[in-house]
């Protein structure tokens, strides 16, 4: 069984806590923004694997004192991208393993994939038009999303160089819902994605994490469907 540190325990952490036993993982310790991650380690060490769901204001800190105990980490927080390179090295001098992700969605992370494949079709024809929006509940800070951002780029990645119009909604408590079209002179193109509970993140990260243990190197969700779905 896998022992997972938690760095969070918010709606997110809570999540993986429950979920963790479906999974194979064992929660061995739970670190809150009161608590001394030095000192929970020490306590309730060794682990297999840290999961940080934590805020963008602790990843730095958190992720610091993970490499210095050779700990590798999934990391959920978002809003932190702007040290993105900074957070790398120090993954790489460590020689730890960190997966990032701005959704933990597998199912996702395979839309993406279709996102991308719609926008390399539609790159060469000047008269399709792209948009992205993306809705979530009225507590989400960041907007547009973290997921909104890497459907874009996947997007322009693909070859999609022209503009693309991204929007957002914060309303009640809706989990999580993007909408990805193409529109050109007699037709449109849309693709969607819903989630419908919250825990479909908690199980993500949780396989992610089984799957991450033991390994090194900034990863990536792509790096775990190639090797664990080839087919995609």
């Amino acid at each position: 069984m896998t022992r997972v540190l938690l760095l969070g325990h918010g709606r997110m952490g809570t999540l993986v806590e429950q979920l963790a036993p479906e999974h194979n993982c064992r929660i061995a310790a739970i670190v809150t923004r009161h608590d001394r991650l030095s000192e929970s380690i020490e306590a309730q060490g060794p682990f297999d694997v840290a999961i940080d769901f934590s805020t963008a204001e602790a990843l730095p800190a958190n992720l610091s004192a993970l490499a210095a105990l050779g700990l590798n980490v999934v990391i959920g927080t978002t809003g932190w991208q702007d040290r993105e390179a900074e957070m790398r090295a120090l993954v790489e001098q460590a020689g730890i393993g960190a997966l990032a992700a701005s959704n933990f969605s597998i199912g996702l992370h395979i839309f993406r994939r279709a996102v991308a494949q719609a926008a390399a079709g539609f790159a060469a024809d000047p008269a399709v038009g792209a948009w992205v929006h993306e809705a979530h509940h009225s507590a989400k800070k960041d907007a547009p999303s973290g997921t909104a951002l890497t459907l874009t780029q996947s997007m322009a990645d693909a070859g999609y160089a022209r503009g693309i119009d991204v929007s957002s909604t914060r309303a009640g408590s809706i989990p999580g819902t993007h909408t990805v079209g193409f529109d050109g002179p007699s037709e449109t193109v849309t693709l969607t994605h819903t989630v419908r509970d919250r825990a479909v993140f908690a199980r993500g990260a949780l396989d992610v994490a089984r799957w991450l243990a033991g390994k090194q190197g900034w990863l990536t969700i792509d790096h775990y469907l190639n090797e664990r779905r080839p087919g995609l």
